[in-house]
């Protein structure tokens, strides 16, 4: 079905195809000139879907990917598809899916559904009905060591096995040399009658340019048929007739190649395009075929092969239209072309939950880091141990704070009491100077003992204690120097009382400094590595950088999820210690304050004042005779 508008695909969207496939996302094939053009008539193709950890949650699907369906843009209609490759473990797959009445110039979604794991997703991937009825050969030289199956309806399978290579175009590949040929037994399906219409398609790689070397061949008497490079230059031979293509294929490069024979002629066409025409039916033929080197008994003896590698050999007994060319050349290549043309769109997931867009972002970065080397790995470590380091000593030091809190506040309370006047308590008893002089109950001096401030208060009725205890008169006050040096105990404690609510923080320090440096480190080499491994295969497309690239930056994302929250953390922890130190200055000073109102210096003290506070009050005498009070006169009446 034709999506011409971006607002019926949205309506399209709300049509949900079964509500036990929890994730969809639309597969948009764009032939339209927004995406890449492809204006020859295509009609029903079958098109290879690309998946990877880039666009496929593996971990939401089943480990052998029987849960995938490919719908049609109508919601409805469930389309052909089978499985070339299926890894969970490596995150990669390929599809193809027969799509069909494709249109040029325009946009055709179709939707792809996966992430059942019930009963009803049981296997329904079927090659054999992938193709059209006129598909009689579809090799991906995916067996390893094994002959090639046929994925098309006829079940051509090759005879002999050759030589498999990983890591091809699509998955596995054939290896060409010049002395193997693959043996491709006759069939009734593969019988050729004169001047009939056949399409041959393949993607080879050439290693090095050989002359006159073979890529498929078929012999019969004195008929035969070659699809070979001399020098590079691809070209087809029909009975001795040769027509060789102006522009040579490069070495170390993936083309794709297609010979279509229709009404007397044949045409040679690569990467889609018509690069050379041979005026010659197709010869009838019903002999068996080969790949790579021409092994029928009508070769001539030294015949080779071309040298390289191969891949997705197609035969069709009709002509298949050049758009349908075209969009295997751009769709298959994985370059910038098939990006464009072949887009998978966001997952989507069911309203009843699933598939929400947290839980998807949550498994890319789960995809993501199963791309991740080892070097990243180590740099995540180091992160992962600042964050639990950093964070164990941040809640521990929010418990602290509020420990010391508390205390400080009901410590206050009970110092507005004693504050009033310090002579109240008895310095030489230690119960007194800790309970208040009895004003506080245990339960009250539990919380107070956390307070930085009384542990000042201890030192200072210590400090008081040491000069004016033991029985010494303490109405005599403390002398200048006394006072000075009870103030010198009091800052060193609140020292020390700093250093005590500071001890920690350091590995929030250092966490907000070295976070970001150490995942740096690890994206700088994953990158590194990665562009190492791209120069060393040759090949630089999307699918082969952006999975790298992913992981090495989830190092740097590990490297700032270590600095971020220990940055507010330490502000926080930090403002609440700079406030008990201001409280604590507050309090040194005003102990001191009340120390000199009460214990005031002998300078400071009037004689009047020393005399009442220091000399034993006189006991009154009684009168006696002598005394002229007593006696009532005095030396004028006497």
């Amino acid at each position: 079905m034709l999506i011409t508008s971006s607002a019926y695909a949205e309506d399209q969207a709300a049509a949900w195809w079964d509500k036990e496939w929890p994730i969809r996302k639309a597969i948009t094939i764009d032939a339209s000139p927004s995406g890449t053009p492809i204006i020859e008539p295509i009609g029903t193709a079958t098109v290879l879907v690309r998946l990877h950890d880039g666009n496929f949650q593996f971990a939401s699907a089943k480990e052998d990917g029987s849960d995938l369906r490919f719908i049609g843009a109508d919601g409805k209609t469930q389309l052909s598809y089978h499985l070339e490759k299926y890894d969970s473990l490596l995150n990669e797959a390929f599809a193809w899916v027969k799509v069909p009445d494709l249109k040029p110039g325009a946009k055709t979604i179709i939707w792809m559904y996966y992430g059942n794991a019930g009963p009803k997703a049981v296997p329904v991937a079927n090659p054999k009905t992938s193709y059209e009825a006129d598909a009689v050969v579809v090799y991906h030289f995916a067996e390893r060591g094994q002959p090639a199956t046929d994925s098309s309806p006829a079940g051509n399978n090759a005879e002999t096995a050759g030589l498999s290579t990983d890591g091809a175009l699509i998955g596995g590949g054939l290896r060409l040399d010049p002395k193997t040929s693959i043996k491709i037994p006759t069939s009734p399906t593969l019988a050729w009658t004169a001047d009939g219409a056949m399409t041959f398609t393949t993607w080879v790689k050439l290693s090095t340019l050989t002359p006159n070397a073979t890529i498929f061949s078929r012999r019969e008497g004195g008929s035969s048929f070659v699809v070979g490079v001399d020098t590079g230059a691809p070209f087809i031979e029909v009975n001795g007739q040769r027509a060789v293509a102006t522009t040579p294929l490069t070495a170390n490069a993936w083309k794709h190649l297609a010979v279509v024979a229709e009404a007397g002629k044949l045409t040679l066409y690569i990467d889609g395009e018509s690069a050379a025409t041979l005026a010659a039916g197709l010869p009838a033929l019903n002999s068996p075929a080969f790949i790579g080197r021409d092994g029928s008994p009508e070769a001539a003896a030294d015949a080779v092969a071309a040298t390289g590698e191969l891949d997705e050999l197609e035969i069709f007994k009709a002509a298949r239209p050049m758009g349908v060319l075209k969009l295997a050349a751009l769709s298959q290549s994985g370059n910038e072309k098939s990006a464009k043309l072949l887009i998978a769109g966001a997952d989507e997931g069911t309203a009843h939950g699933g598939g929400s867009k947290a839980l998807e972002h949550m498994m890319l970065f789960g995809d993501i880091a199963k791309n991740m080397m080892f070097d990243g790995w180590i740099a995540v470590g180091v992160c992962l141990l600042m964050i639990v380091t950093g964070w164990t000593v941040a809640v521990r030091k929010f418990f602290y704070l509020n420990s010391i809190q508390k205390g400080s506040d009901l410590f206050l309370e009970q110092w507005a009491r004693v504050s009033s006047d310090l002579t109240a308590l008895d310095h030489d008893d230690a119960e007194s100077v800790k309970s208040f002089g009895g004003n506080a109950n245990k339960k009250v001096m539990r919380d107070v003992h956390r307070s930085p401030l009384y542990h000042l208060y201890h030192i200072g009725s210590e400090e008081i204690r040491h000069r004016l205890g033991g029985g010494q008169d303490r109405s005599k006050g403390l002398s200048a120097r006394s006072m000075q040096a009870i103030r010198a105990s009091l800052e060193s404690g609140l020292v020390r009382e700093n250093h005590h609510m500071n001890s920690g923080l350091i590995f929030l320090t250092i966490s907000i400094a070295g976070g970001p440096y150490v995942g740096l480190l690890g994206t700088v080499v994953g990158v590194m590595i990665t562009f190492a491994i791209i120069a060393k295969s040759g090949e630089v497309d999307v699918n082969s950088i952006a999975p790298g690239i992913a992981s090495a930056l989830l190092a740097t994302v590990a490297g700032l999820l270590v600095a971020i929250p220990a940055l507010f953390m330490y502000s926080y922890l930090s403002s609440r210690i700079k406030d008990l130190i201001s409280a604590m200055q507050v309090f040194i000073d005003e102990f001191i304050a009340k120390m000199a109102e009460f214990y005031p210096t002998p300078a400071d003290v009037s004689p009047s004042h020393f005399r009442e506070n220091s000399l034993p009050a006189r006991t009154p005498q009684p009168a006696t005779a002598q005394s002229p009070e007593a006696t009532g006169t005095n030396h004028h009446a006497s």
